[in-house]
């Protein structure tokens, strides 16, 4: 009975221990998720985090520049949309 007892205790604390990584997890990749920004020390390029596995990073100028096509972008994106791929 006393091992029985044991070994209930032992895989209730696994259990334990593996909702703590699961949550862990899901915390991670919440983060993931979120979009940040950085401007870097020695260039002072914008990069932007979150987007995919790399950071799309620009000068100023041109994150200006794509922020004024924009109208143009969603456009391209509706005309092209059965052509593109999608990930979210």
């Amino acid at each position: 009975m006393a091992i029985l007892q044991d070994q209930t205790a032992s895989l209730q604390a696994q259990l334990a221990k593996l909702k703590a990584e699961n949550e862990a997890l899901k915390a991670k990749a919440m983060a993931r998720q979120t979009i940040t920004f950085k401007v870097s020390a020695e260039k002072g390029c914008l990069s932007v985090y979150g987007l995919g596995r790399f950071p799309v990073t620009l000068y100023g100028g041109q994150w200006l520049r794509l922020a004024k096509a924009i109208p143009q972008l969603l456009e391209f994106i509706e005309e092209n949309r059965d052509s593109m791929s999608w990930k979210d």
